[in-house]
């Protein structure tokens, strides 16, 4: 494929960019915001027994691979999953699908892409990009999260391919083999919607959704008990799961404000959606404003207000609870 042929552009998060990208060159143009709305991938989630770098794994959209799925299932968009058993099997048929034109997804882990800065790499294998094209033994690469398009020798393209931990990449490669020209959008942005709500309010597990989010705040108050520096490393574990893993807690909920916004549109700006934008473009706020107390906490020599930074916690939780209660409002009436 001629590089002239790819439009790379820059998305807020990994996932939905690349799926966003892919669909608009095979004809059907969703905008990111668009693609991690009908995937219905906002959520949280508080993992205590899955450790990132030994400390609790903290997500704030649906798991890995599930925006690919969803809009599988949602957009009736198929697409073509695999991963490998070795590295070989894994370079040869990436560079065969590529001689054959095609775009091809990747995930890989961010510490292996030489194009990332070295203080921006880190072990997170669940990164998302496109390859679009290979010359010689350079790859070249979409990355979501680059302004422009990015080069990637073979060597370390394969290390980010196949390293190994938790949510290893297994050498995944992803393209579609049938993307629908034309779709009416209204009846599953509402479907979507109401899933997303209904699971943040009513989820039956005390991990996730808004009980997640209070469970987390309750994990704080204990630390008051533990040892002074796991407390510092547990609290700065937080912050780096809210604002540098993926897009962040505050940039996904700024995404799926973006989205509501977007599908007020087609219900004739409706207002009720207009109105769950804007709150949860509020509630974005106030993760950035959390976040930025907890990394004052840490920094201070001052005593640590647990109970402070939980209470934060637990606010933000009630005002994104009248987000959804919102969203069922508009789901109420189509």
């Amino acid at each position: 494929m001629s590089v002239t042929e790819f439009e790379h552009r820059h998305s807020a998060h990994c996932e939905s960019g690349v799926i966003s990208s892919m669909l608009r060159h095979y004809g059907l143009d969703l905008s990111e915001p668009m693609v991690f709305g009908v995937a219905s991938a906002l959520t949280f989630a508080y993992l205590p027994f899955i450790k990132m770098g030994g400390m609790p794994l903290i997500a704030y959209r649906s798991m890995p691979k599930s925006i690919i799925k969803n809009i599988q299932k949602n957009l009736g968009v198929k697409m073509h999953l695999e991963t490998f058993s070795n590295k070989e099997k894994g370079e040869k048929r990436l560079d065969n699908l590529l001689s054959e034109g095609k775009i091809v997804g990747a995930q890989t882990s961010v510490y292996w892409l030489p194009y990332f800065p070295e203080e921006m790499r880190f072990h997170f294998n669940a990164h998302n990009l496109l390859i679009y094209a290979k010359e010689e033994n350079i790859y070249k690469v979409s990355d979501p999260v680059f302004e422009t398009p990015q080069e990637c020798d073979r060597t370390s393209l394969t290390k980010a391919r196949f390293t190994k931990g938790v949510l290893a990449p297994k050498g995944l490669l992803y393209y579609p083999t049938y993307v629908p020209q034309e779709i009416i959008l209204e009846p599953i942005i509402v479907k979507s919607i109401k899933k997303v709500a209904k699971s943040m309010l009513k989820t039956p597990v005390p991990i996730a959704g808004l009980k997640g989010i209070k469970y987390l705040a309750r994990s704080i108050r204990k630390l008051e008990q533990k040892d002074k520096r796991y407390a510092k490393l547990f609290l700065g574990h937080i912050v780096r799961m809210q604002e540098e893993i993926g897009t962040g807690g505050a940039g996904f909920r700024y995404l799926y404000a973006s989205f509501l916004e977007e599908s007020s549109r087609l219900f004739d700006s409706d207002e009720t959606l207009l109105q769950a934008s804007e709150m949860l473009l509020k509630v974005g706020d106030e993760f950035r404003v959390f976040a930025l107390m907890v990394a004052k906490a840490i920094k201070s020599k001052k005593e640590i207000e647990y109970d402070v930074i939980a209470t934060k916690l637990e606010y933000i939780a009630e005002e994104e609870r009248a987000v959804y209660l919102k969203l069922l409002e508009f789901c109420a009436k189509y």
